[in-house]
């Protein structure tokens, strides 16, 4: 559940602190692709003219709802694969 908690970052400490528990490694691979992306999204949409902002707004939303969903999955123990980004942090997991 921390993986998630600190998004980006927390994700990034825990593959550098977890060794064992392919649970925690997944989510961690997880939160850093998903938050990872959605930061790079959010940067992004500051260079579109007009509609920019209400993309950025949407983004955010959206972030926030993921955030919540995937923290509560964690937090029941829950292998919660995202769409697109869980596939590849599982295929990344079986190379560690």
């Amino acid at each position: 559940m921390l993986c998630y908690l600190f998004t980006f970052i927390g994700g990034i400490i825990f593959l550098a602190i977890e060794k064992r528990s392919r649970l925690v490694l997944f989510h961690s691979l997880q939160s850093v692709m998903t938050f990872g992306g959605l930061m790079i999204a959010h940067v992004l949409t500051g260079f579109v003219p007009l509609i920019g902002p209400l993309v950025a707004s949407l983004l955010s939303m959206l972030t926030l709802i993921l955030w919540i969903v995937l923290v509560v999955q964690a937090a029941q123990g829950r292998w919660f694969k995202l769409p697109w980004i869980g596939d590849i942090a599982e295929r990344q997991l079986r190379n560690l």
